[in-house]
């Protein structure tokens, strides 16, 4: 079976998810979710005081990330539209799918700008640089597609649920703390139904031609990157949102690659597969355990690290009283 074959095959699952999808996901106003008492002109000359919304950096990159991300949109939906095609349940999925997302970039610009929790002219001149130069991942085929964007929907709303946490965790009651927990966690739902799509459609892939998408799920697995690398400063604040637990790679293999990949697509009881395929699978779940190991390797750094910045921090014990 190509992958035409496979497209028209799946044409009736991709219908039936998107009816459950609309039956599921029910509408939600982004202008009802912005705190807009909190906001104020911005007056010529004035300089922007994070003092007024004091976040850790890592927060902070989270946010610029987390939106810019949702900015380039464009670019996505062009990819979505050439790899799935312009007719039917494809295109009603891709054209709604759309439209969901630019509900997100909308609100969480609404929510940064009207509480000034990120330098609006750096989000301005991030936004123009982001989608000047479009970058974004651009799977080859449609099964690489399902694959890619089942992972990277999932990770985007572990990043963004993880985000809201941490807006209340550090600004307590604070207003912004409390709208901001609410505007990502709805954000984050979105994200939570639109990987549903992406993780079922590809169960449905499998169960036709297994052999076809193993060689996909392994690509996806191996290349897999969040569609950020555009962002200027990007690998600054990658590394900011992971040492910080907001999404690291200890994450993306206990919530992402072990749950999906291994035990709710089930790749390792799949039957009837080409050589080409036995290949991938074992390639796969072997990439798999070496991403668990490296993971647990860098967080037990990040655990020792932390515990010397306290130490550190407390100064030398005191000596026992005899």
């Amino acid at each position: 079976m190509n992958e035409v074959q496979l497209l028209h095959e799946l044409t009736p699952v991709a219908e039936q998810l998107t009816a459950r999808h609309y039956e599921t996901c029910k509408p939600w106003y982004p202008h009802e979710f912005v705190p807009w008492s909190l906001g104020r002109d911005f007056v010529e000359g004035e300089q922007w005081d994070a003092r007024e919304v004091p976040l850790p950096d890592s927060v902070r990159s989270a946010l610029f990330v987390n939106l810019l991300t949702e900015d380039n949109l464009p670019y996505y939906f062009q990819a979505i539209d050439r790899m799935f095609g312009r007719d039917g349940a494809w295109r009603e999925w891709s054209h709604r799918w759309t439209a969901e997302e630019a509900r997100h970039s909308i609100a969480l610009r609404d929510f940064m700008t009207v509480t000034r929790a990120i330098d609006p002219r750096a989000l301005e001149d991030g936004r123009m640089s982001q989608m000047s130069g479009g970058q974004v991942p651009n799977p080859d085929s449609a099964v690489d597609g399902f694959v890619y964007v089942a992972l990277q929907e999932l990770a985007t709303r572990i990043a963004h649920r993880n985000t809201g946490k941490a807006l209340q965790l550090h600004l307590g009651d604070h207003p912004v703390g409390e709208a901001g927990y609410e505007v990502i966690s709805r954000v984050a739902a979105d994200e939570n139904f639109h990987f549903l799509f992406y993780r079922d459609l590809t169960s449905a892939a499998l169960e036709i031609a297994p052999s076809l998408v193993l060689p996909a799920i392994e690509r996806q697995v191996r290349e897999f990157e969040m569609p950020g690398t555009g962002i200027p400063g990007f690998k600054k604040h990658a590394e900011a949102i992971a040492r910080d637990g907001l999404y690291n790679l200890q994450q993306h293999h206990d919530q992402i690659l072990q749950p999906v990949v291994v035990r709710w697509w089930k790749i390792e009881s799949l039957c009837g597969l080409t050589s080409e395929a036995e290949q991938a699978r074992d390639a796969v779940l072997d990439r798999i355990a070496r991403i668990g190991v490296a993971a647990r390797r860098l967080a037990d750094r990040a655990r020792d690290a932390a515990e010397r910045a306290r130490t550190v921090i407390a100064g030398p014990a005191a000596a026992p009283v005899i």
